[in-house]
């Protein structure tokens, strides 16, 4: 009984080892993707409170309100998401072929690659919250300015706020994988057509919401959804893109 049943279970924790172990590998060098985009993100909350100081030292008092009701909505932040999308891009390419040197399957590669990506969304919507909470509570760092806590994307919970930040850092993760997985599969000539089908879906969509005179429609969605209910919505194609990534390189073939 007792031999059956070290058996039995020995597979099942070699499995959880060797995706523990990919989780590891894709953490390992813990600067590029867990130090220097904060150190970016930095730089850039540097640069804008220059910004503020200065326009808030050019306009007068009567105008100071005009001045913070437009810097209320701010796209300064949107960097840490689009460089998370490409260090998911990075490191499903850079590491697929080491890590399967190493007699690990594909499956546990890519679940080991979905726990890091995980554990990574997590890291960086705590960081996000935290700004976005002391920045609601200094009145902008004093100046009244707006980089974390900006209009849409706002919630007055700090719980909500880190939910609402973390399927948003899930989303582009998971888009990045899928991307990679892409090229993984069929390199270069996978992604001509991967392109080549978004650009046709975008202008489509476009084109098809002009004719119909449907941006109201779409303006009322996102207004009548709101930040979490569009957030809530983004797992859908988050999920597709995690099971697309998935399939995609169950049947991948590392190359040099």
């Amino acid at each position: 009984m007792t031999t059956l049943t070290e058996t039995t279970h020995r597979p099942e924790s070699a499995t959880l080892a060797r995706i523990f172990n990919v989780t590891r590998l894709h953490l390992i060098n813990r600067f590029p993707i867990m130090v220097l985009p904060l150190l970016i993100l930095a730089f850039i909350f540097l640069v804008n409170y220059v910004i503020w100081w200065l326009l808030f030292d050019a306009v007068g008092v009567a105008d100071r309100q005009d001045a913070i009701d437009g810097i209320q909505f701010s796209g300064a932040s949107s960097f840490i998401f689009i460089y998370m999308l490409v260090v998911a891009v990075q490191a499903v390419n850079l590491t697929f072929p080491f890590a399967l040197g190493f007699s690990v399957t594909r499956r546990d590669f890519y679940l080991g690659t979905c726990v890091a990506f995980v554990l990574l969304s997590a890291y960086y919507a705590a960081i996000m919250t935290v700004m976005a909470v002391l920045e609601r509570v200094t009145n902008g760092w004093g100046l009244g300015g707006s980089m974390f806590d900006v209009v849409y994307f706002r919630e007055e919970n700090p719980v909500l706020q880190f939910v609402l930040f973390l399927l948003i850092f899930l989303f582009f993760f998971f888009i990045g994988a899928a991307t990679a997985s892409v090229y993984v599969r069929w390199r270069a000539n996978g992604m001509y057509v991967f392109f080549a089908f978004l650009t046709l879906l975008v202008i489509g969509f476009v084109a098809l919401t002009t004719f119909a005179d449907n941006w109201p429609a779409v303006g009322a969605w996102f207004a009548r959804n709101g930040a979490m209910g569009v957030a809530l919505w983004s797992l859908v194609p988050t999920t597709l893109a995690a099971i697309t990534g998935f399939y995609l390189m169950r049947r991948a073939t590392p190359k040099n």
